[in-house]
């Protein structure tokens, strides 16, 4: 065997760190094939995963290679610059999402908490925009998104659109809101229409459209608590 390939080429697909991953997750690959798969290649003389091993040996397990230097690192045989600075930069990015605090999200426990967390943003508005609300398990805002801007129409508001956003957040549920310019929150017959017609398209796909707020001049109604949902 002359290079690398050709040895990572005879090793069983079984056993290949990147084969594994995508097969059944990272949270079950050791850290040596982790470390592997950093590591992309070996040398002439022995595979990613021997020196992954030696480099774990080296450092006696992870604990310790996450403060190694550049200068520790390209000491070791087979660990050139750019090894180094993939296995620093993989590190330094673990650093900093442990350091990161849990952001405090805003729980919404009934009507007017959706109201208040949209009515400031909203009652001024000159056109109608029809946004979303995408919760948690706990009620929690995951994200706000601006769906359509204009006159409601069931035609218009797609609930494709919806939900597609829905199921990338992982949403377990949605609020939906729109304005009206006129400060009458009063719902029309599209307003009813939009909201059944997401409330169903949720209950195929088991994300519930727990609410459809319609907002006015510092006063709103909720289609839930007037029975349309």
């Amino acid at each position: 065997m002359t290079n690398a390939s050709i040895m990572i080429k005879d090793v069983p697909k079984e056993d290949r760190p990147r084969e594994r991953l995508l097969e059944i997750g990272a949270s079950h690959l050791s850290n040596q094939e982790l470390l592997a798969i950093l590591l992309g290649s070996g040398t002439k003389r022995e595979s990613v995963m021997d020196l992954a091993q030696r480099l774990l040996i080296h450092f006696e397990g992870i604990l310790l290679l996450k403060d190694a230097t550049l200068e520790e690192l390209t000491a070791i045989r087979g660990i050139g610059v750019a090894k180094a600075v993939l296995i620093m930069s993989a590190i330094e990015i673990g650093k900093r999402m442990q350091q990161m605090k849990p952001v405090e999200r805003y729980m919404i426990r009934s009507p007017e908490d959706g109201a208040d967390f949209v009515m400031e943003e909203m009652r001024d508005l000159k056109q109608e925009h029809f946004i979303c609300l995408f919760l948690n398990t706990k009620n929690q805002v995951l994200h706000r998104q601006t769906i359509f801007i204009g006159s409601l129409n069931a035609s218009i508001v797609h609930p494709r659109e919806v939900f597609k956003e829905a199921v990338k957040r992982s949403a377990a549920s949605i609020i939906c809101a729109h304005n009206h310019p006129s400060g009458d929150p009063t719902p029309s017959q599209e307003d009813i229409q939009v909201t059944r017609r997401l409330q169903e398209c949720g209950k195929m796909i088991g994300i519930e459209l727990l609410d459809h707020l319609v907002i006015g001049d510092r006063k709103f109604i909720s289609l839930k608590e007037k029975g349309y949902l």
